[in-house]
């Protein structure tokens, strides 16, 4: 239930609950800087200009948004609504990044993290989400960390390979990974 951080001569330095208390803060054009940061610590890409102008106009602190752990940012995950490709009136919700600086991983931060948008789902499903069947991202194959946390902890399924999805990483292919919600 704690992780203890060791000191270099072998002392206990502190001790640190797993799951740490998270707030969540949205992301604007003042602070979208510090999401460019999280994707570069995280990432083995680097998204460019659009990504970050199109997350901070969509204004939806429910769907994209920073975790904080003592007033610093350790995480930042960014979800889209897309139509469907086999139908354009549904809908899903795609994570396009979820990231956790890598001091803070195992410490639940990309759970709430995730959390946070599935509850967020759950309280407007009603109205703004209504036509949303699903929630998906697609992961590298050789991300077997990814894959576990999204297949074991939150039930998504592992759907086809798609292959050369990516351009300039190795290796090129994913798995789309897509939990119905409906």
């Amino acid at each position: 239930k704690y992780i203890y951080l060791l000191h270099f001569h072998g002392r206990v330095a502190s001790i640190m609950p797993k799951r740490l208390k998270i707030d969540f803060g949205g992301i604007s054009s003042n602070n979208v800087g510090m999401l460019r940061k999280v994707n570069a610590a995280c990432f083995p890409i680097s998204y460019n200009d659009n990504f970050y102008k199109d997350v901070v106009a969509r204004k939806d602190e429910g769907l994209n948004k920073f975790a904080y752990y003592g007033g610093f940012v350790v995480g930042a995950v960014c979800t889209r609504l897309e139509s469907l490709s086999e139908n354009v009136s549904r809908k899903r919700l795609y994570i396009m990044t979820l990231g956790v600086l890598a001091a803070y991983r195992g410490r639940e931060v990309g759970t709430q993290l995730i959390e946070s948008v599935m509850k967020y789902y759950e309280e407007n499903r009603d109205d703004h989400f209504e036509a949303v069947d699903e929630i998906a991202l697609h992961v590298q194959v050789s991300n077997d960390d990814a894959i576990k946390f999204y297949t074991e902890r939150f039930g998504f399924v592992r759907g086809d390979m798609v292959k050369n999805y990516y351009r300039r990483i190795d290796p090129p292919h994913c798995y789309l990974l897509y939990k119905k919600l409906q």
